[in-house]
């Protein structure tokens, strides 16, 4: 469960950074879109991580790094 949560937040992140992107190229107006979806992005991204290190710390997401 915690896995599908992590991978849906980084699809959230990747959807917030296209639209900031389509903000910035298309948009005239003087709203500040494009800082809404950095902030978006920015929270989404501080939230996964913090996802990640209880998926750590809590075992159920583990390393299999052979080094």
């Amino acid at each position: 469960m915690l896995k599908l949560v992590i991978v849906l937040l980084l699809l959230a992140i990747l959807a917030s950074l296209f639209s900031g992107l389509v903000f910035l190229v298309k948009d005239n107006s003087s709203r500040s879109r494009v800082v809404n979806a950095l902030t978006v992005r920015v929270v989404l991204t501080a939230l996964t991580v913090a996802l990640i290190a209880y998926g750590f710390y809590s075992g159920q997401l583990v390393s299999h790094v052979t080094w």
